[in-house]
């Protein structure tokens, strides 16, 4: 049985070049076409915001793994997250990679925690056959 256990609220005006704000007032930001693809500085994008939460929930998925299993996470521990918007076609879409360092963790259980984080994370399970995201423990490609 499904339990909702938060909703979060924002809104958009002006698209890629408008603001967003949450409805906590806590995101309150401008946006921008990147600035490599001819955007202004100092201004955030889509990209930029999913890759920072998708960053935040992985990690956090790790962090209640190694809970459940006893262990604990080395406060130095992190998860890059990189997303990429492409062009295909007439239509856009979105990759991402995750780099996980666990720092304290052997390989196999690192292996084990991330391929198991993939499997909880709400970010991961709401992507799943939708776009492609690739795991990486410190910089090497997982299967």
């Amino acid at each position: 049985m499904k339990k909702n256990l938060y909703t979060a609220d924002a809104s958009a005006v002006g698209g890629r070049s408008g603001h967003v704000r949450s409805s906590t007032g806590i995101i309150d930001l401008d946006m921008s076409v990147p600035e490599g693809l001819g955007g202004k500085k100092n201004a955030t994008n889509p990209e930029e915001l999913f890759a920072a939460g998708y960053a935040s929930c992985f990690q956090q998925a790790l962090l209640v793994i190694a809970q459940k299993a006893g262990d604990r996470l080395d406060p130095e521990t992190t998860v890059q997250c990189s997303v990429t918007l492409f062009q295909e076609g007439e239509g856009y879409g979105l990759s991402a990679v995750l780099d996980v360092d666990l720092k304290s963790f052997d390989q196999e259980k690192t292996l084990d925690m991330v391929r198991h984080a993939h499997q909880i994370c709400p970010y991961s399970v709401g992507t799943r056959g939708n776009m492609e995201v690739e795991l990486r423990v410190k910089g090497e490609a997982i299967l």
